[in-house]
């Protein structure tokens, strides 16, 4: 993480997520002095019997720190772990015997956008979500916090080359939709019973060509109402979970 900004988880649920499952990279605790919230309260205790430094500050200091994210009285010093390596996809693919579901995001910018596409993917129980470097949001610390920790669970592959990566998970045999409201078929309609990847357009524009055209199909979400299209994370979550339907995986 580059700028302040990035160099901070704000907000209790992104601190205690922290915590529970990437406790390695944490490396302080801020909590506001005075506060009596419980949920601070425990996270301070979670801290301490994890050997992780905490430290009372005042609430101004915290604002400073968390550059305008809304902290709620809890911000952590953290070193991201780092992207899944592109290399990995095959090995994870490979795991999942016959039944991946990979999630390709092409050019999600909002950070909250891209986390609420994480917690979905990591609901869902997806392989793998892959993102491009450039063009994109990162996955930074608001990322973090809208994925409720999900962006802590789930391998997300950042890549140079989008269409070079779909043409790589093709060559292992995973079959490649794409969303589009135009498209003919329907995702209720599609067989995503096999090695599937699902391929979402970014905020506006959609998919890029290049991508459009790396795929091996194009379905769309039916939808009798009058709107013309989804956000990108509702859409995201609409189709993870037909796949998810299709496949029988609800426990």
């Amino acid at each position: 993480m580059s700028s302040k900004k990035d160099n901070w988880v704000a907000g209790i649920n992104a601190v205690a997520s922290a915590l529970e499952h990437d406790l390695e990279h944490v490396r302080e605790v801020l909590l506001e002095a005075g506060s009596k919230n419980p949920r601070i309260t425990e996270i301070e205790e979670t801290a301490r019997r994890r050997d992780v430094s905490v430290r009372r500050v005042p609430a101004q200091s915290l604002e400073g720190i968390a550059g305008g994210l809304r902290h709620q009285g809890a911000v952590a010093r953290y070193e991201a772990a780092k992207a899944t390596d592109e290399k990995e996809l095959p090995a994870l693919v490979e795991a999942a015997a016959g039944k991946a579901l990979v999630l390709v995001l092409d050019g999600v910018q909002d950070p909250h956008n891209l986390g609420a596409c994480l917690r979905s993917a990591a609901a869902a129980g997806v392989t793998a979500v892959v993102i491009p470097k450039d063009k994109a949001a990162p996955v930074n610390a608001t990322v973090r916090k809208t994925s409720a920790g999900a962006a802590d669970r789930i391998p997300v592959v950042s890549v140079t080359n989008l269409a070079r990566t779909m043409r790589a998970l093709q060559e292992m045999g995973v079959w490649l939709y794409g969303l589009d409201g135009e498209a003919k078929a329907t995702i209720h309609a599609t067989d995503f019973t096999g090695n599937v990847a699902l391929v979402m357009g970014g905020e506006g524009e959609g998919m890029r060509r290049l991508t459009r055209d790396t795929c091996d199909g194009l379905v769309r979400i039916p939808m009798p109402g009058e709107m013309e299209s989804l956000n990108v994370s509702v859409a995201t979550g609409v189709a993870l979970f037909e796949v998810v339907r299709q496949r029988g995986d609800v426990k």
